[in-house]
C-alpha cells in the first residue's frame, strides 16, 4: 500500500501532504515540525478524513481566495496579497475560521513596525479573503467583518538633494542603489520599476514604454522618461537580465515588495545610527532591562531547544531597541518618497505643472494638486511671488 507523502510547495514555503480523498493538509513551515505532524497523522489514517482541516482553516480559505486572484487578477494584485496572507498565515497557520477574531489580525498588525497606511493594507488584505469566501459560499458570515483599518496617510515626503546624498552614502548595496537612483531621477512608480523589462526600454529615446494592457489605469501607454544617468543603468541592465525583470537584488533575484522594505529599513538603520553616534544618543539600561523581559528565554540551535545566556538576551534587547530607535530617528524613505522628490524638484524649479504630470503619467493634472498640497507652503508661494515681481521690474526697465 502507497501511503501520501509530504511536499513542499515554494510559492507558501510551506509543507503539504494530500490525503487519499484529495483534500490537502497543511503541515507548517518548519520541515522537522512538518515530518513530526505528518507521522502523526498517517499513525491514525482513519481521523483525518474526519476533522476536516482544509475547510476549517483560515489558511484555507486564503490558499482558495489567492487561486482565485491569481486566475482573475493582475499579476501584481496577485503579488500584493500574496506577500501579507503569507506573513499572516506564517503567525497562525493552524487557526480555524471559528476562532478567528479581530484582535487575531491586529496582534499580527501590531508585531512590525510600519505606518497607518501598511496597517490598513495588511488588514485589508485579510478582510478581503474573508468577504470573498462568504461570496463563494465558504462562509455564512466574515468575522472579521466588523473591524475597522486605519486611515490612510497621504504621502506628503520628499526628500532635498542633501538628504539623498545622505541615503545614497548609506547604500552598500549596488543594485539598490541603481534601483534608488532611476527612482530619484525618472520619478517612476515602484510597481513600474519592479516590473519593467527589456522589451519595455528604448535606450535612443530614453524612455520606458509600456503598453496599455500593462500601464496602471489601462488607459493608455504609460512612458517613463529617463535621465542619461538613468539611461546607463538600464543599458547595463538590459544586457545583463535580456528578459524577465530588470531590477534585481545582489542574488540576480527580482526585488519583491517585502525584499525592498527590509533593504530600505536596513538604510534608515545606518543613517539613524550616524544621528545616534553624532548626538550621543545611546540606549538606556531600564530600557534594556524591560525589552529583555519581553525576549523568549530560548532559541533553537541545530533542532536543539536552548536556554538564552544573559549575554545573549542582553545583545538581542539592545540590538532590538537600536535599531528600532535609529530607524525612527532617520527620514522617512521609501521608493514612494523618491517619486514624490522628483516631482516636487521639478515643480520647485519652475517646471510647469502639466509637464510634471505627464511625467509622472497622471491621468487627469488635479491628482498634481492634491497629492503635492505641501508645496503650498507660505515660503514656496513667497518665492513664486518675487520672482513675478523681479520678472515685472525687469521687463519695465
Amino acid at each position: 500500500m502507497k501511503f501520501p507523502r509530504p511536499f513542499y510547495r515554494k510559492s507558501r514555503k510551506t509543507w503539504y501532504v494530500q490525503l487519499r480523498n484529495k483534500k490537502q493538509i497543511n503541515l507548517g513551515r518548519d520541515k522537522t515540525a512538518a515530518f513530526k505532524k505528518y507521522h502523526e497523522l498517517m499513525a491514525s489514517p482513519s481521523e483525518a478524513p474526519r476533522k476536516k482541516v482544509d475547510s476549517t482553516l483560515v489558511i484555507a480559505l486564503c490558499d482558495n481566495f489567492l487561486t482565485w486572484v491569481k486566475k482573475n487578477r493582475a499579476e501584481a494584485t496577485f503579488g500584493w496579497y500574496l506577500e501579507r496572507l503569507d506573513r499572516f498565515a506564517a503567525m497562525y497557520p493552524d487557526l480555524k475560521v471559528s476562532e478567528l477574531k479581530p484582535y487575531h489580525v491586529q496582534q499580527w498588525v501590531d508585531q512590525y513596525d510600519i505606518a497607518p497606511t501598511t496597517q490598513r493594507n495588511y488588514i485589508r488584505s485579510i478582510k478581503r479573503a474573508m468577504s470573498w469566501s462568504v461570496q463563494m459560499g465558504f462562509l455564512d458570515k466574515s468575522p472579521i467583518e466588523s473591524m475597522t483599518a486605519p486611515s490612510a496617510e497621504r504621502r506628503e515626503d520628499y526628500h532635498t538633494e542633501e538628504q539623498y546624498q545622505e541615503i545614497l552614502s548609506a547604500i552598500t548595496d549596488e543594485a539598490l542603489r541603481e534601483l534608488v537612483v532611476v527612482s530619484w531621477q525618472s520619478g517612476c512608480r515602484p510597481q513600474e520599476s519592479l516590473r519593467v523589462e527589456a522589451r519595455h526600454v528604448d535606450l535612443q529615446n530614453r524612455t520606458w514604454i509600456f503598453p496599455k494592457s500593462e500601464s496602471k489605469m489601462k488607459k493608455r501607454a504609460r512612458i517613463v522618461y529617463l535621465s542619461e544617468t538613468a539611461t546607463e543603468i538600464c543599458k547595463r541592465l538590459v544586457e545583463k537580465y535580456p528578459e524577465g525583470p530588470l531590477f534585481r537584488n545582489a542574488n540576480s533575484k527580482p526585488w519583491t515588495n517585502y525584499a525592498i522594505q527590509c533593504a530600505v529599513r536596513r538604510v534608515r538603520v545606518r543613517i539613524g545610527k550616524r544621528i545616534m553616534n553624532r548626538d550621543g544618543i545611546t540606549i538606556s539600561e531600564e530600557a534594556i532591562q524591560e525589552k529583555i523581559a519581553t525576549l523568549s528565554p530560548t532559541r533553537t540551535v541545530k533542532g536543539l531547544l536552548e536556554e538564552k545566556s544573559a549575554a545573549v538576551l542582553r545583545f538581542e534587547a539592545k540590538k532590538k531597541l537600536t535599531e528600532s530607535l535609529a530607524a525612527k530617528l532617520s527620514p522617512k524613505f521609501c521608493l514612494y518618497t523618491l517619486r514624490h522628490s522628483f516631482a516636487t524638484r521639478l515643480l520647485l524649479a519652475g517646471t510647469g505643472a502639466l509637464s510634471v504630470s505627464q511625467m509622472l503619467g497622471h491621468s487627469d493634472i488635479s491628482t498634481l494638486a492634491k497629492v503635492y498640497a505641501h508645496l503650498s507652503n507660505s515660503e514656496h508661494l513667497l518665492g513664486q511671488l518675487d520672482s513675478l515681481d523681479k520678472g515685472k521690474q525687469q521687463s519695465s526697465d
